[in-house]
């Protein structure tokens, strides 16, 4: 059976405390980050103002005025990602390091485990949050013009400087992603086992494995379930889940949904449907658009059907 992960308060070990401290500090500008773009409403109006009357100054100067404080907000966005993937590396680094096998880490770094399943729950919040927020690249997308076409001279410079324009392409490609922060941390999973050819690429992908068969078990069993006080923690397990099975799917050779994967596919999805929560929708596509493998001929026809 499955180590049940303390989702309550693990302690840190004195040796897993310097890793702790790092991603700790990243967590909890998580709360604020997702704070902020929950509450992140664009400037549609002002633009559409502006685009409609190009002749008038002043509307051209208004929407501007809107629209870049929200750009410096979604400059934070993009630059906490990159500290996201480097909490991400040194928990990878601290769950897959010899001799331990990943099942063991889990059990005796019951805290760094947490750690990781709460990146992975605010991953797939703030990108379920991005999907469903047009106005992100809308507003983006016109800064962009209007520092291309170089309309506001002296207020120009000063967007400039806040971001610049290999920022702006970086930040592009960031936002042009369905899911940016799920991308952020496959990418970098990915890249961890290919500068990592002494570790056994199966350390990382049977932490991940075992962190989704947790998930399941905790999500199916009964006696588990009565436990979860609130839907919250329900939702918790449920994306901790869905992001290691993406983890996991972008990183193994053959993939998540391949008949010799670790995870059960089919459990994880079933258990999914049978959860009463709005949410569920959006992680089934995260699982039908963010994986590599789902549409491999090695995908069975059960699986397919279940997600379609």
């Amino acid at each position: 059976a499955p180590p049940t992960l303390k989702i309550c308060n693990a302690q840190p070990t004195e040796a897993e405390t310097a890793v702790w401290n790092q991603v700790s500090a990243v967590l909890e500008e998580a709360h604020g980050i997702l704070a902020e773009l929950q509450s992140y409403n664009g400037a549609g109006q002002e633009i559409r103002e502006a685009i409609q009357n190009p002749g008038d100054l002043a509307l051209q100067e208004k929407a501007w005025n809107a629209v870049c404080p929200l750009v410096a907000k979604l400059k934070r966005f993009y630059e906490f990602s990159l500290r996201l993937e480097n909490a991400l590396r040194s928990l990878l680094e601290a769950l897959t390091s010899p001799p331990y096998a990943p099942m063991q880490h889990l059990e005796r770094e019951q805290a760094l485990a947490k750690q990781f399943a709460e990146i992975l729950h605010f991953t797939l919040s703030f990108d379920e949050l991005k999907m469903t927020n047009p106005a992100i690249q809308n507003d983006f997308s016109y800064y962009r013009r209007t520092i291309s076409r170089n309309r506001l001279n002296n207020q120009q410079l000063e967007a400039e400087n806040e971001v610049n324009n290999e920022m702006a392409n970086r930040m592009s490609l960031f936002y042009a992603e369905a899911t940016p922060m799920l991308k952020t941390l496959s990418n970098a999973t990915t890249k961890f086992v290919s500068e990592n050819k002494t570790l056994p690429i199966e350390d990382t992908t049977d932490c991940l494995s075992t962190m989704a068969c947790v998930c399941r078990v905790m999500l199916e069993t009964p006696e588990y379930r009565c436990r979860f006080t609130n839907t919250d923690t329900m939702l918790f397990c449920m994306r901790v889940m869905v992001g290691v099975i993406i983890l996991y799917d972008h990183v193994h050779p053959v993939g998540a949904f391949a008949k010799t994967s670790k995870i059960d596919m089919k459990g994880c999805i079933k258990v999914l449907k049978e959860q009463p929560s709005n949410s569920v929708e959006g992680l089934l596509n995260a699982l039908r658009y963010t994986t590599r493998h789902l549409n491999d001929d090695s995908t069975s026809k059960q699986i397919r059907a279940l997600l379609q």
